[in-house]
């Protein structure tokens, strides 16, 4: 690829461990293939499914580089054959199923979004994954309407934040949970309606009390373990719990009569091993309806912290300390 270097700058987890494994080295610079677009990266998003690759736990599906990083912006420098909408110099933000942790990465150009109008490189690159993550599983898969309750766990992580504001912006009521009085008090101006610090609350009551003994009509839960039983009992009837993580154990012992009494769906899903096609579909439904949303300032990423990509090891260990409240970005 004429006027592009013939290697880049890219972070690996040399073997599995603690933030500390995280290297930086230099890496040939890839190729597009059909289909695809080679970005130059600007800001590279910083998440918990990146953590899990570096201690081991989640291996990068067939296909995908073993450089981390799940969500870029940049600037488009060269196109796989076929690739026909965008064109070389345009900014985009795009998810990609690794390779985002470097100064070039590959996405597939139905993966990749122009940038919102009025949103920074670094405010781009905080979009990807939680917004679609929220957008296919919150509003597809758990169908969240206006005028209906959504609960979510974490609300101060990247999803977190990302669902209530979402939820809000469509006319939802919005109950977070999060680990502190100091977290509980930034969900609410972030715009939840009710805020539950899971320490020193029971989440199961605060949810019946804020809902009239009604329920949430929505749970994102990314806890799992000991947490679905909890999240049966703060459902509605008709409830829908979709789950997108097990920070507590993919293992439960439950009681299911609350699951036929309510009439619950408890589904979930994961997003990185989906193909491109799959991923599509989610972008265009952002493009259209959640895009004009980021464009008009109605609802913006909360970043967290930035950090050089030099700094990997420190953007995890802030990530795992749980002390973030939004995205932790890196700059490239």
């Amino acid at each position: 690829m004429p006027g592009l270097p013939k290697t880049m700058k890219a972070v690996v987890a040399a073997q599995p461990g603690g933030p500390e494994v995280l290297q930086i080295g230099e890496r040939p610079l890839p190729a597009p293939r059909e289909g695809e677009i080679l970005v130059e990266v600007a800001a590279a998003g910083v998440n918990r499914p990146d953590v899990m690759q570096r201690q081991g736990h989640y291996p990068p599906p067939p296909g995908a580089p073993d450089i981390l990083g799940l969500e870029i912006a940049g600037t488009v420098v060269a196109l796989g054959a076929g690739a026909a909408r965008h064109r070389l110099g345009d900014k985009v933000v795009a998810l990609v199923p690794g390779g985002g942790y470097a100064q070039y990465a590959l996405a597939h150009e139905s993966n990749a979004l122009p940038i919102p109008a009025g949103l920074s490189m670094i405010e781009a690159a905080a979009i990807p994954e939680t917004f679609f993550t929220v957008w296919t599983n919150v509003f597809e898969g758990g169908d969240l309407k206006a005028g209906e309750t959504l609960l979510v766990h974490g609300g101060t992580s990247g999803i977190g934040t990302t669902a209530i504001m979402l939820a809000k912006a469509f006319g939802a009521r919005a109950i977070a949970t999060a680990g502190s009085r100091d977290k509980a008090a930034a969900c609410l101006r972030l715009g939840a309606n009710v805020a539950i610090d899971y320490r020193a609350a029971d989440f199961v009551a605060e949810t019946l009390k804020a809902t009239d003994q009604k329920g949430a009509d929505v749970i994102l839960d990314m806890v799992g373990g000991d947490y679905v039983a909890r999240n049966y009992a703060a459902a509605a009837k008709g409830g829908r719990i979709v789950q997108i993580a097990l920070l507590h154990g993919s293992k439960a012992t439950l009681d299911l009569l609350p699951l036929m009494q309510k009439r619950l769906i408890h589904t979930g899903s994961t997003l990185r091993p989906r193909k491109p096609e799959e991923k599509a579909l989610i972008a265009d439904a952002l493009k259209e309806k959640v895009w004009p949303l980021l464009a008009a300032g109605r609802c913006k990423p909360v970043i967290d912290s930035t950090f050089p990509l030099e700094d990997a090891a420190k953007a995890h260990a802030r990530m795992e300390s749980s002390a973030h409240i939004g995205k932790i970005v890196l700059t490239v």
